[in-house]
């Protein structure tokens, strides 16, 4: 079981402390006096971030997916040959310095399409005040991954002109949040914590199985085990998994499934899921099952997102590990 000192020893930098405010950032930075952009009526936008910023790109993403808006997501150096002047380009680095994100900047200046770019300061800053590029800077919190919140609900303010979604979708997400904050909070480290109890139960190399309207929550989840928890994980569209990665479960393995489910999924998605859940029980599969809750895919998202992160800082806690050290990553960044 865990306890608020055990947490404290391990969670070293305070993660827990930030996670906790999650409901309170997400308020504040939506509500703030931000300037929004100026573009209106765009009909292809090009989302481009790694990391904790690539996981944004993957919310507005989804957030459009039902839209007329051409969406692509950019999760490297090129930019897609679609892109031209009449393209926007939102290029998120919080850092500021992500490579990858700043020769996607870089590129769409000399392509001339347009552009607004997001960061905490650093070289995508000095480029854009450089460049004369639409730029607007919000604070780090901790780390990359622990400002998602902060950095999601101010670029929903700033592209409200850009991306049609309803201001009480925003304002839904923001009471889900409070409400989901009290039950997985460091407040509360009792049995009736789901990020605790979800956290207890992750073992081996956790399988993420999601539908498509919530990839962008399954692939958060994978990059925050891995970088939180520190091991390994494996996200895939449960549709396309039945074509091809079920297979895998004939032989036994250190591999654990969990389940994320959409409340409103499609009815063939659902049946999917029936199907999958009765093959697991027929081979004494044990898997794990997180359902989302009613509302927009905003609130889906964002709810689920902040279970399953706060699940992989307790992991890291339970295993006697730090969840705020990259140090792998900043042993790639140094031979850059």
């Amino acid at each position: 079981m865990l306890d608020i000192s055990t947490l404290r020893k391990y969670d070293s930098q305070g993660m827990h402390e930030v996670y906790d405010k999650w409901p309170e950032i997400a308020e504040k930075a939506f509500h703030s006096d931000v300037e929004p952009a100026g573009y209106i009526g765009m009909d292809h936008i090009v989302f481009a971030g790694m990391g904790g910023s690539g996981a944004l790109s993957s919310i507005f993403s989804s957030i459009l997916s039902k839209t007329d808006i051409h969406v692509e997501v950019v999760k490297g150096y090129l930019l897609p040959k679609t892109a031209n002047s009449k393209s926007l380009v939102v290029a998120t680095s919080i850092s500021g310095d992500t490579k990858e994100t700043l020769a996607v900047l870089q590129s769409a200046k000399k392509m001339n399409c347009k552009i607004i770019a997001f960061s905490s300061g650093g070289k995508m800053q000095e480029f854009c005040k450089e460049n004369d590029i639409m730029y607007r800077k919000f604070p780090q919190m901790h780390s990359p991954r622990a400002s998602f919140t902060g950095f999601l609900y101010a670029m929903l303010k700033v592209l409200g002109p850009i991306i049609p979604i309803d201001e009480k979708d925003i304002l839904e997400s923001l009471e889900e949040l409070k409400k989901i904050g009290k039950k997985i909070s460091s407040k509360n480290l009792s049995d009736s914590n789901p990020a605790v109890k979800l956290a207890e139960w992750i073992d081996g190399i956790p399988m993420i199985y999601y539908p498509s309207g919530l990839q962008a929550a399954a692939i958060r989840f994978k990059n925050s085990l891995q970088e939180n928890s520190k091991m390994h994980a494996i996200v895939e569209n449960v549709i396309e998994a039945c074509h091809n990665g079920i297979v895998s479960w004939e032989t036994s393995s250190e591999v654990k499934p969990i389940l994320i489910q959409g409340k409103d999924d499609y009815i063939k998605t659902k049946e999917r899921w029936n199907i999958i859940k009765d093959y697991f029980k027929t081979k004494k599969i044990e898997y794990n099952e997180i359902l989302s809750i009613e509302g927009s895919i905003l609130s889906k998202l964002i709810t689920l997102i902040y279970l399953v992160d706060y699940a992989t800082i307790y992991r890291a806690v339970l295993s006697q590990i730090d969840p705020s050290p990259i140090d792998s990553i900043d042993f790639i960044k140094s031979r850059l």
